[in-house]
């Protein structure tokens, strides 16, 4: 035994759901894209607001640092996908997360691909929504879509995308408005682009490296 700072897990998580996925969905998912010559993305979205102070730094016994801001209040957002061969596609947009703005995600994911992708979301009621069902019923041959069991983000590596994001951003961020913003948070995916090394590494993760592991059962 060892004196650890506990993990969290939603108490609305299904704790049949997890090994299901591991043991039976995501196997399928992964052998039937290798069977189709496709390739499998995992996508999330997240939210990047003005006033975000995370991490640590290094600062004086009894003096907090300080990290200066723009006082207005502003925010942007960004949905991104991942796959293990280094490849993120994103967007960075300023609207609220809809089905519309997700329908325009698929379609720029989809022109850069020349064969099938398996994107891999959680239940958002933007990827559950009738116009995305149409909009992958329309298009059968790029794309196919699969769901993560509900409040599992620990399951997504796109997980760590974000909390990288966010970890990144306040080292350099000094956006005074909402079009400074958009812009750090694009300059910090464009990076991430042509680094696949550190994309790789984002399906490292203890809880997310089952899906490097060719035995679904180990997880």
């Amino acid at each position: 035994m060892s004196f650890q700072r506990p993990d969290t897990r939603p108490v609305e998580q299904d704790p049949k759901a997890v090994p299901r996925w591991h043991e039976e969905t995501w196997p399928a998912i992964r052998s039937k894209a290798k069977a189709e010559g496709g390739e499998v993305l995992f996508a999330d979205q997240v939210g990047i607001r003005s006033h975000q102070v995370t991490g640590r730094t290094w600062g004086e016994k009894g003096r907090i640092p300080v990290v200066r801001r723009s006082a207005n209040r502003f925010s942007v957002n960004a949905m991104s996908a991942i796959s293990t061969k280094g490849r993120m596609h994103f967007m960075v947009f300023t609207e609220s997360f809809t089905a519309e703005v997700m329908c325009r995600f698929l379609e720029r994911l989809a022109g850069h691909f020349d064969h099938k992708v398996d994107l891999i979301v959680d239940g958002h009621s933007a990827h559950r929504s009738k116009k995305v069902r149409d909009w992958f019923a329309a298009h059968p041959d790029d794309a196919e879509l699969h769901f993560l069991p509900p409040y599992s983000p620990e399951l997504n590596p796109d997980e760590l995308v974000n909390a990288d994001l966010k970890h990144s951003l306040p080292k350099q961020h000094r956006a005074r408005n909402q079009a400074e913003l958009a812009a750090e948070t694009r300059r910090f995916f464009f990076g991430r682009q042509r680094q696949p090394h550190i994309v790789r590494g984002y399906f490292g993760g203890p809880t997310v490296r089952y899906v490097l592991d060719e035995n679904p059962l180990s997880f």
